[in-house]
């Protein structure tokens, strides 16, 4: 996969608008794109027509080795988060395979990361709707949730805050997340996979 250097990376953090949401486990995508935020010292504005919110800033070492990037927060709901990204990949003119999603992972243990180019959406209507608005060419970064127990429904699941336990180890989590979101835009796909697919 070739990158094109003179354009920038669209960082998506994937969850649902609103202060009822901003906890759940839906919305860890929208926590690590806070993060990265705040790293870059910007904060989210509304982006022109597109129903986003973004913070342009580099990541990466100080210079030319950092690496320009768009962070966006979707403001539509998570189910119609296509649209959205897919104004923001034309309008900064973005290659797709310099998309990234981050994003909650059922079918991953609680804090674990999975890197990776490509590949199915898993049942998570975010992914989906990217997927449908152009195409499954972009880079995700999937943060474990683990599933849901006993009988609950994955829908109530998602859409609940992190436990008193899991919120001890949130940040932590989410600080390792947004190190991985770097390690991927300024050393590249294999290295990010090596260092934190754990």
């Amino acid at each position: 996969m070739t990158t094109d250097a003179s354009a920038p990376w669209l960082i998506v953090g994937l969850g649902n608008p609103g202060p009822e949401y901003a906890g759940n486990r839906h919305n860890v995508g929208f926590m690590v794109a806070d993060l990265l935020a705040a790293r870059t010292g910007g904060k989210f504005k509304r982006a022109g027509k597109a129903q986003a919110q973004v913070v342009e800033g580099r990541i990466g070492p100080p210079g030319p080795a950092g690496r320009r990037v768009v962070l966006a927060k979707p403001m539509s709901y998570m189910n119609l988060s296509g649209g959205p990204v897919t104004a923001l990949r034309d309008f900064y003119k973005v290659p797709t395979a310099q998309v990234v999603a981050v994003h909650d992972e059922l079918d991953i243990d609680y804090g674990v990361l999975r890197l990776k180019l490509g590949g199915g959406d898993n049942g998570h209507n975010g992914l989906k709707s990217m997927t449908k608005a152009m195409g499954a060419d972009y880079h995700r970064v999937r943060f474990g949730i683990g599933r849901p127990p006993g009988r609950m429904q994955v829908a109530d699941f998602v859409l609940k805050d992190f436990s008193s336990a899991e919120r001890k180890e949130l940040d932590y989590f989410v600080d390792r997340a947004a190190d991985a979101v770097e390690c991927l835009v300024t050393e590249g796909l294999e290295r990010a996979q090596s260092v934190y697919n754990s």
